[in-house]
């Protein structure tokens, strides 16, 4: 069944689902400004746009979380209200996100049935009844591979998806939104999401597809909405679209070059690993890293790429194995430690590693350099303002000031946040990992020309990077893992991805 998804050849103008007018406002943003949407049974409608574009205030307007300030919502052509998340779902409006927000600890057939489970005749839980129909709906979906009583927990994230689609399906919901969906899973569990949605098509579900891949949206979707800034730029059929078309509506201008140009000025050795080892995870990874060098680690899921960033970091331990740092030996047993020794580390899950959700998006800039902002261990508020201020504008954030919390911030913004934070302790090498997951193109420039930046100033920097574009639009030389082993080191000249992948995958001849 591992075929593509294929774009509806007779594509229906009968709309099932309209949001017309919507305007959004919160203090100091305007996340939303007089937007329309349409959605089509039976077909894939690709939401488009850069982070901050207003994507998520949308979805959350769709799902009954938040409230338009002015517009109207329409579900065959009837006006209606979507007071709560509850009240969309018994519309037939359900979500499935990136992370799913389904309950760990409740069986799948719970989490399916969650809210609207079968009662017996005196209105009790009719536990047998609701697994049942649970396992008629997985089957359905062709995932008899799921037991109903297995507990939510033990499974991967991409039958977590599928029990959020059964969910979906056990009220015959109408229109289901897919948040980046594919962000956290591997080639093959992609490629199963795929004829997932070719189901839902199958079904006649209007499906609203958030994805920041083109070749993602390409392949699944029919059509296409491009927001900019809180307001639709531009809505069509995909087929008669290009995708440079489409990449000047999101950003306002053609993206010609979407790595910076930039001459490497690569100096003494910075950083130096001999026979790094873990007792699990990897062996024997010895590189260099120069002064003014961008060096990128590639390999496929497993290849032990993060592990090693974390042992470098301190996160975990290491059991074998030198690291030294401008000649002198490092024994790196915390962060702490790291940090001090000027090692820092942008994590790939930023979410729930990088940034402090809650805190304000100052606190968490000067929250490692709060001996530089306080006097006697007292806090001084100006200085962290300063130096949240110097850094921030560095990297462009988009804010409605430095007191918003960090997260009501895009993805791309949180990114920023976290790679100002270590940036403000003046580190000697940073750590990048997966610097671009998840945000948009526009960001991505961005942070592509701010790494740029960084090592024209004389700072050494990892990228580690599943993008293979990325890889070799940005880095001097590649490291290729494979099996927690490094396979080859390359240097970027002229260098193919066929190469690196065929090195990853351990068939280069």
């Amino acid at each position: 069944m591992n075929k593509p998804v294929q774009p509806s050849s007779a594509v229906t103008t009968e709309h099932c689902f309209t949001l017309s007018g919507i305007s959004k406002s919160f203090p100091g943003v305007k996340a939303l400004s007089d937007v329309s949407l349409a959605l089509y049974p039976g077909q894939v409608t690709a939401l488009i746009g850069e982070n901050g574009a207003g994507k998520s205030t949308l979805v959350k307007i769709l799902t009954g979380i938040y409230q338009p300030d002015a517009g109207e919502i329409s579900v065959n052509g009837t006006p209606v209200v979507l007071s709560t998340a509850q009240e969309a779902f018994k519309l037939g409006i359900a979500a499935i996100h990136q992370e799913t927000v389904l309950f760990d600890d409740l069986t799948v057939g719970e989490n399916i049935y969650l809210g609207h489970a079968p009662r017996n005749k005196v209105g009790l839980l009719d536990l047998k009844a609701m697994h049942g129909a649970a396992r008629v709906v997985l089957d359905k979906m062709h995932a008899s591979h799921i037991d109903t009583y297995a507990r939510l927990r033990d499974l991967g994230i991409a039958n977590k998806h599928l029990v959020a689609v059964a969910r979906a399906m056990s009220i015959d919901s109408k229109i289901v939104v897919m948040d980046e969906p594919t962000a956290a899973l591997s080639a093959k569990e992609i490629g199963e999401l795929y004829e997932l949605i070719e189901f839902l098509k199958s079904e006649g579900k209007a499906i609203l597809f958030i994805s920041h891949k083109f070749d993602e949206i390409y392949r699944i979707a029919d059509r296409y909405t491009v927001f900019r800034d809180g307001a639709l730029v531009g809505a069509g059929l995909l087929r008669d679209t290009t995708q440079n078309e489409i990449i000047k509506l999101m950003v306002g201008r053609p993206v010609d070059h979407i790595f910076p140009s930039r001459k490497a000025n690569i100096g003494m050795s910075v950083l130096s690993v001999s026979e790094l080892s873990h007792p699990t995870e990897f062996e024997d990874i010895s590189f260099e890293l120069h002064k003014g060098e961008i060096l990128g680690f590639y390999g496929l899921v497993g290849a032990g790429r993060s592990e090693v960033m974390h042992a470098l970091f301190g996160i975990t331990k290491t059991s074998g194995g030198k690291i030294s740092l401008e000649g002198v030996p490092l024994k790196i047993t915390s962060p702490a430690e790291a940090i001090n020794a000027g090692i820092v580390y942008v994590p790939e899950e930023r979410g729930r590693q990088g940034v402090v959700i809650g805190l304000p998006i100052f606190m968490n800039v000067s929250l490692p350099s709060l001996d530089r902002t306080s006097k006697s261990n007292v806090l001084r508020l100006k200085e962290e303002f300063d130096l949240a201020r110097t850094y921030t504008e560095r990297l462009d954030l988009r804010a409605s000031s430095l007191s918003q919390d960090v997260g009501t911030l895009s993805g791309g913004n949180q990114q920023k946040i976290v790679i100002a934070k270590w940036l403000a302790t003046s580190p000697k090498v940073i750590i990048l990992d997966e610097p671009t997951k998840g945000i948009d193109i526009g960001s991505k420039a961005a942070v592509h020309e701010f790494m740029a930046e960084l090592v024209a100033e004389g700072l050494s920097v990892i990228m580690v990077s599943s993008e293979l574009p990325e890889v070799l639009g940005m880095a001097d030389r590649i490291v290729v893992m494979r099996s927690g082993k490094i396979e080859e080191i390359f240097e970027n000249k002229n260098l193919s991805p066929e190469t690196l992948v065929k090195a990853a995958a351990g068939i280069l001849q």
